[in-house]
């Protein structure tokens, strides 16, 4: 585990190995925190996404600790390894690499499905409690919709992920945060980012969601156009000891759109 301290430790950088020649980052703020929240992006972003959520919860003593999957972010971009077992392994990896307990796992999107899958694959170690933020799950992209964003990944890589910005949220965004988002998505590497719209459309959840035993919250814009609300619905009700908040002027970045409500509301969920 290679280790970069930044702003004397108040935030580290660095890597953990997690298979033969592949390597996540983890940026680590506030890692002498009481209470440790693990965040998983989504698709095809980085940890970077969470910069409102690091920004808060760090000063109030929390331990934010955010993983770029394999081919995304900063992390090594090998050729294979996406399917959400080996998504899950890494995980289990990284928390047993920083021997991680009592860790809130926070999932965005395809993040949320991952999480998902590590919860049932490796019996929920060392979590002891779950949110899932606008999950792609129990399913993910549909058919149709993994086959154009496929089709423009190979082809046209940056108008796929303006089109994915256009379409993620329901608030006004300015033209400089539509860039900073655009840019995150375009760091990750071109057949990443279609191995993954591949598992979105050939993977299901939906075995995994009974084996998941531990307090669950959920939350999901009710304007999401990329996982509608729904599937928000169908995990309340299939998952055992979870709550459902919706989000009523969010789209698929509640994040970012009601961030004030989503910091609370995880503060108050972790405690």
């Amino acid at each position: 585990m290679d280790k970069t301290l930044i702003k004397g430790e108040i935030c580290v950088g660095y890597f953990v190995t997690v298979d033969s020649g592949v390597n996540l980052y983890v940026e680590d703020i506030n890692p002498g925190g009481n209470k440790t929240i693990l965040f998983l992006h989504g698709w095809p972003l980085s940890h970077r996404q969470f910069e409102y959520q690091f920004n808060v919860l760090a000063t109030m003593g929390y331990r934010c600790i955010g993983v770029d999957w394999r081919g995304f972010g900063k992390s090594d971009k090998p050729i294979d390894g996406y399917t959400f077992n080996r998504l899950a392994d890494d995980i289990r990896v990284i928390i047993g690499s920083l021997q991680l307990n009592n860790v809130t796992l926070v999932g965005h999107s395809t993040g949320g499905a991952i999480a998902i899958r590590y919860m049932s694959r490796h019996n929920g170690a060392g979590v002891s409690k779950h949110v899932l933020v606008d999950a792609a799950a129990p399913t993910g992209f549909t058919t149709e919709t993994a086959n154009k964003f496929l089709k423009e990944t190979l082809n046209d890589r940056p108008k796929m992920m303006q089109d994915v910005t256009d379409g993620f949220f329901f608030q006004y965004i300015t033209k400089p945060f539509s860039d900073w988002f655009l840019q995150m998505g375009l760091e990750a590497a071109s057949w990443s980012t279609a191995a993954i719209i591949i598992t979105l459309r050939d993977e299901t959840l939906h075995e995994d969601l009974p084996k998941i035993n531990v307090p669950t919250l959920i939350i999901h814009g009710t304007h999401d156009k990329v996982i509608p609300f729904a599937q928000a619905q169908e995990l309340n009700q299939k998952i055992k000891n979870s709550q459902l908040v919706p989000f009523h002027y969010s789209g698929h970045g509640a994040f970012w759109e009601e961030r004030d409500k989503f910091n609370q509301l995880l503060t108050q969920f972790v405690g």
